[in-house]
């Protein structure tokens, strides 16, 4: 079925609960007055004794709002376990969130909010944080660009129903204009987002937001658990740092101080998170997980090669050692890359079995092997055959392909795994932003210092698409052979990663729907992987 959304339809199509979306016809038949609760309800924040609740709520009129939250360990609300009350409106787009103390640890809660006029939200479920665990599972997300295609990696990972935590690295929207990523031909009918052009101001960021908090998979995989959530670089504009973006003109879209700060403020007002950039969460003594920022808080402008450079050994080579390996450039800025290394040496000093570490882009070396020539054939594309040609370049001066993730900044990377190794941490990095999956092992001065489980996209597009009729294998092939650091990878399929964490090992599975191009929770053939504690190895 194809649904076509307007505006109004977008903002009221939470009020009516998960399934409305499979309705034959809803779309054409529903007139949403975007009144009531709009967009269901989400939890985050998770801490062994308090988690955060969202929703939304628009009252008749579009005025204020008094909203009470309720908990409780049965679905029936017989006894209310605990709740919280807040004023919201106009000034925070309707958006509430409440943190509600005072609750058990490693219990799961379910929740819901009562209006002014006694209506109540869909109601959620969520747990705390454990106080003592044997196992500990998340979902891990990245990259879901809705134009692409169906959510079907939320809606298999809301059904599945095991999962103590959801964690998304970022790319939760986009903020292109619609034709322009996906370009029209790819983007799958029915799949519209608003406003109709890039988003730069509040307004535009609210509404984008909208949009896709009305599909209902995304709906359901927040009410089915708790959430931690990060930012990478389209909840902005594409490939930002602290001070600029590549997709920000000054001349066309104005001051990018203005427009960082409109998509943190809606960032902030949409997501159930908190008004912290980087955070740690303690799981009982079974690990600590780090939510990290790697764009707006402090990270450096990235290095870049010039087209001249590219084809020119001598400047590649003298990019290669000097710009490229700036010590002062950093992915975190100075303060949080200092904050993480305390807090991780504390963690290991307390005890605690594993260090996760979750980062918006890759930090596997990798770079584009020199038989890469050889898989696209001579009919290929132009801009494919140069884009691949481009990047052997880079490889064949010890350059990685990709210098917009941590590849661009080796001074920052060494730092970080140093300090890991020099503390005995046991670290898995949970990473996203590439669109396709990865399992690195990442050493230090030629020591092991932490395995990096890299999260394939919910829908945004990969390497296959600039690698169409090659089969996936020979790539995949490929790129393992040339870099010591990858283990495997798969670069032709979407879904998430089912990570779980147990006093001994650490398990990741890469978890593949079968296709995004209709609404389905098939899968396909996954891949899992296990590091034995004290290795920093994978099995």
């Amino acid at each position: 079925m194809t649904l076509m959304l307007d505006r109004r339809q977008l903002i009221a199509a939470g009020a009516l609960g998960l399934g409305a979306f499979a309705l034959p016809g809803f779309a054409r038949a529903f007139q949403g007055t975007g009144q009531g609760f709009t967009h269901n309800v989400a939890s985050g924040e998770p801490a062994a004794t308090s988690v955060l609740l969202w929703t939304r709520y628009v009252p008749a009129g579009g005025g204020e709002a008094r909203l009470r939250v309720e908990l409780s360990e049965d679905a029936g609300f017989a006894r209310i376990a605990g709740g919280a009350e807040m004023v919201t409106g106009p000034w925070r787009d309707h958006t509430a969130k409440l943190t509600v103390a005072g609750l058990k640890p490693g219990t799961r809660y379910h929740y819901r909010f009562v209006a002014p006029d006694g209506s109540f939200s869909p109601v959620g479920r969520t747990r705390t944080l454990p106080d003592a665990a044997d196992a500990y599972r998340i979902a891990v997300f990245s990259c879901s660009n809705l134009p692409f295609g169906w959510f079907n990696a939320y809606a298999h990972a809301a059904a599945n129903g095991q999962f103590d935590l959801g964690v998304h690295l970022g790319d939760y929207i986009y903020e292109y204009a619609p034709g322009t990523y996906p370009v029209k031909a790819e983007h799958l009918p029915g799949r519209d987002i608003l406003p109709a052009h890039e988003i730069v101001a509040l307004a535009d960021y609210r509404l984008r937001y909208a949009s896709y908090r009305a599909d209902p998979d995304l709906q359901a995989v927040h009410a089915a658990m708790p959430f931690l959530i990060s930012m990478d670089d389209h909840e902005s504009a594409n490939n930002s740092w602290e001070g600029g973006a590549q997709n920000h003109q000054a001349d066309k879209e104005g001051d990018w101080w203005v427009r960082k700060a409109a998509a943190i403020q809606a960032f902030r007002e949409w997501m159930p998170v908190s008004d912290e950039p980087w955070k740690a969460y303690q799981i009982a003594d079974l690990m600590t997980l780090y939510r990290t920022d790697t764009r707006l808080s402090g990270r450096s402008r990235g290095p870049e090669v010039t087209a001249a450079s590219r084809d020119d050994p001598k400047a590649l080579k003298a990019f290669h050692d000097g710009p490229w390996r700036d010590p002062a450039a950093t992915m975190m800025g100075w303060d949080q890359e200092t904050w993480l290394a305390a807090a991780m040496a504390a963690s290991v000093k307390a005890g605690t079995r594993w260090q996760v570490i979750g980062f918006g882009t890759n930090m596997g070396f990798q770079k584009t092997p020199e038989d890469a020539l050889g898989w696209l054939p001579p009919t290929a594309p132009d801009w494919a055959l140069s884009g691949i040609a481009n990047r052997v370049k880079l490889g064949r001066a010890g350059l990685p392909q990709e210098l917009d993730n941590w590849g661009g900044y080796p001074a920052a990377r060494s730092r970080f795994l140093a300090s890991a190794q020099g503390m005995g941490a046991d670290t898995i990095l949970i990473s996203g932003d590439s669109h396709n999956a990865w399992a690195y092992e990442l050493a230090e001065g030629g020591r092991p210092a932490a395995v990096e489980f890299g999260s394939q996209s919910v829908t945004s597009g990969g390497i296959e698409g600039a690698t169409r009729g090659v089969p996936p294998a020979k790539i995949e092939r490929s790129l393992i052979a040339g870099n010591p650091e990858l283990k495997w990878c798969d670069t032709s399929r979407r879904g998430y990663m089912a990570l779980t964490l147990t006093p001994e090992a650490a398990t990741n599975e890469w978890v593949f729907v079968e296709t995004i191009l209709e609404r389905t929770m098939r899968t396909s053939k996954g891949h899992k992987v296990t590091v034995r504690w004290g290795t920093n190895r994978i099995v």
